[in-house]
């Protein structure tokens, strides 16, 4: 043990014994050197050097650096969920008002995703340029799929209701659902401020709306 493990040895030892105080601490040295350093170049003893303990204390709270990452970024992630579905019991609670050629809306999901984006920007920052080496690295592609698998059950139910809805190349609708899902999170990647991202979101909205029409023949 150096000099430096050590002070932080007995700083630790000394310290009155509250792990909510240590661990808060621990995650916020984790989020510090994986925004820095990403997941792969991460190092455990900089965490905890930051973090003012000994890298055995860190083994106290978590098991692996994984289990820091996904304590960072797994609540982010489970609230953008639940506002996914939100959007989408929306969306299927209302197919007979959104069939409609000249009153189809959308539900504002772009600004609404953003907003939640950057209200968590630290856990998209560490999702989407962070995350290589762990199981989040293939997040935008999963949540394209998943907006491929739900705009398929979509179209399904507006013809079930009647409305003609054209049939769509699988492989094209899946090329311009990724970059849709793709383009929500470049303002992450290229460090756009909130007030950026707001308007790119609105601009998003505004292009893809009429193309959705288009496309669904709507």
């Amino acid at each position: 043990m150096n000099v430096r493990e050590h002070c932080s040895f007995l700083w630790e030892k000394n310290m009155p014994k509250d792990k909510t105080e240590s661990h808060n601490r621990i995650l916020e040295a984790a989020k510090n050197e994986f925004l820095e350093y990403g997941f792969a170049d991460a190092s455990l003893r900089r965490i905890a050097s930051q973090a003012g303990i000994i890298v055995s204390g860190l083994y106290k709270h978590f098991a692996n650096k994984e289990e820091m990452f996904a304590a960072l970024v797994d609540p982010a992630i489970d609230g953008f969920m639940d506002l996914y579905r939100e959007i989408e019991g929306e969306y299927f609670d209302e197919l007979d008002r959104f069939g409609k050629s000249d009153n189809w809306t959308g539900q504002s999901e772009s600004v609404r995703a953003m907003e939640y984006i950057f209200d968590h920007i630290d856990a998209f920052k560490l999702i989407i340029c962070c995350s290589g080496g762990t199981k989040y690295e293939d997040f935008i592609h999963e949540a394209a799929i998943l907006e491929e698998k739900v705009t398929f059950k979509y179209m399904k139910e507006l013809r079930s209701k009647g409305y003609k809805i054209k049939n769509v190349n699988k492989k094209e609708f899946h090329l311009l659902i990724t970059a849709y899902v793709e383009a929500m999170f470049e303002p992450v990647s290229h460090d756009f401020t909130r007030k950026e991202a707001m308007h790119f979101a609105k601009t998003l909205e505004a292009f893809y709306e009429p193309a959705w029409k288009v496309l669904f023949g709507l």
